[in-house]
């Protein structure tokens, strides 16, 4: 490998990162505008970055050699390399658990001890539990939708206000899953600990997720008690998502806790029969095929990042931030709005970590943040976006599910949580009450 250069702050270096948010937002927008589904998502994320890394090509200065050079040690970092390889066990884990029906026993189970009387409170907290326990708000949004509908139209209750109550109870999952690809990247991004993360995030997501609640029951409850539909399921299948849950939270590696669940998941599979060994490999393999897409996005953007980094991108954008950032909770405002318009631009907020997550960084060291607090306050502005964007996945399937009619736009004010968790994370910036974990943790070292 032939040595890099360092540029000094330069401002045409950041604009190949632009060049693929651009290209991804312009797809998204003229696709609505023609009337395509699910428009934002049309695009592949990996050929928009391959558009921005030709235009690093073309921007940042070198040789042809220095510039492969410098974006195979961005696609190569030790960083991003385990940030993929957690994407792919994770995808493991969630299509082995969901062939032997983990998922189905999850919702069942969730479903058996909801009380019809607080229908809205309990699709929340049910949704919340699968979206925790799986790491994925779209497939929760997908399982519990036609159910929230069905209480709702039953009980005579707002359809809207039960599906925001669904859709509400997914993002919380997302946020706070140490398998969920924005975990995964907000960790990865500052050098955290998934157990560091989740207690600092927790202390913001949970009093909002509780408010949320009790407006649910206050507001929430049909004007019918429908009586509880007889449901079943079989514990055993649930047990290798406590597994996980439990183990992560404990401090135990993230690559075992993760083989130990594909391995407890495809024991319960060959024991009952679900597949057979040949099946059990095929299963292991679909779920890392189903992680490519974001695996080739996370590669190709630590590529991206450092063609951009080296070009003095970074260090310009930060100078130019600085300007207008004088203390750590200036700094804290700035990392959330920076993932909160790019999740606005992109549609996705995996994608939107991904883009902020090394100036965060850069930012958080400067300003004296807590790296665990960035990767929160990433995953957090993220999913408070991506739980409310019309154009976005969750609430475009929501709507889709939810039959003819429709408006995902009628949505958005049904999403009390969402809404929430932004006030309790910004008052949490001017008001240090979810600093606990971190006072009493000192940080003494990064990840590596």
């Amino acid at each position: 490998m032939m040595s890099e250069k360092k540029e000094s702050g330069r401002g045409l270096a950041f604009l190949p990162l632009l060049v693929f948010v651009f290209v991804y937002l312009a797809t998204g927008v003229i696709l609505t505008a023609k009337g395509v589904d699910k428009a934002f998502y049309q695009l592949p994320s990996p050929v928009a970055v391959i558009i921005g890394i030709v235009a690093a090509f073309f921007i940042v200065k070198g040789t042809v050699d220095e510039k492969f050079d410098m974006l195979v040690k961005g696609c190569g970092d030790s960083n991003i390399v385990i940030m993929c390889l957690i994407y792919l066990l994770a995808g493991a884990f969630t299509t082995v658990s969901r062939e032997i029906g983990g998922v189905d026993a999850v919702v069942d189970m969730g479903m058996a001890v909801l009380s019809p009387k607080y229908a809205s409170a309990g699709l929340f907290v049910i949704s919340a539990f699968i979206a925790t326990a799986t790491g994925t708000s779209v497939g929760t949004v997908v399982a519990m939708t036609p159910i929230g509908v069905g209480i709702a139209q039953a009980g005579g209750l707002n359809v809207t206000l039960a599906v925001g109550a669904v859709i509400g109870g997914c993002m919380f999952g997302d946020n706070l899953s140490i398998i969920s690809d924005t975990t995964i990247a907000a960790t990865r991004t500052q050098r955290v600990r998934m157990k560091d993360k989740f207690n600092v995030n927790a202390a913001i997501a949970i009093p909002a997720a509780i408010v949320t609640i009790v407006l649910l029951v206050i507001y929430g409850s049909p004007e019918t008690v429908v009586p509880a539909g007889e449901y079943s399921y079989d514990f055993v299948k649930v047990l290798p998502y406590i597994f996980v849950l439990v183990s992560a939270l404990g401090g135990m590696n993230v690559f075992v806790v993760l083989t130990g669940g594909i391995l407890f998941s495809g024991a319960i599979g060959l024991w009952n029969h679900t597949f057979s060994m040949l099946g059990y490999s095929q299963a292991i393999y679909g779920g890392f095929t189903g992680m490519m897409d974001i695996f080739l996005l996370s590669m190709l953007m630590g590529g991206l990042a450092r063609m951009v980094e080296r070009g003095g991108g970074i260090d310009w954008i930060l100078g130019k931030v600085s300007q207008v950032i004088g203390n750590r909770k200036t700094a804290e405002l700035g990392i959330a709005g920076m993932v909160s318009l790019t999740n606005i631009a992109t549609a996705n907020n995996t994608v939107s970590i991904l883009i902020n997550g090394e100036l965060s960084k850069k930012l958080s060291l400067k300003y004296g943040v807590d790296p665990r607090r960035t990767a929160s306050l990433l995953d957090i502005f993220s999913c408070v976006f991506q739980g409310l964007l019309p154009y976005g996945a969750q609430i475009l399937i929501a709507a889709s599910l939810m039959g003819s009619g429709a408006n995902p736009l009628s949505l958005i004010s049904s999403c009390w949580y969402q809404y929430m968790l932004a006030i309790f994370a910004i008052i949490s910036i001017f008001v240090p009450y979810a600093d606990g974990y971190i006072r009493r943790h000192p940080l003494t070292s990064e990840i590596e």
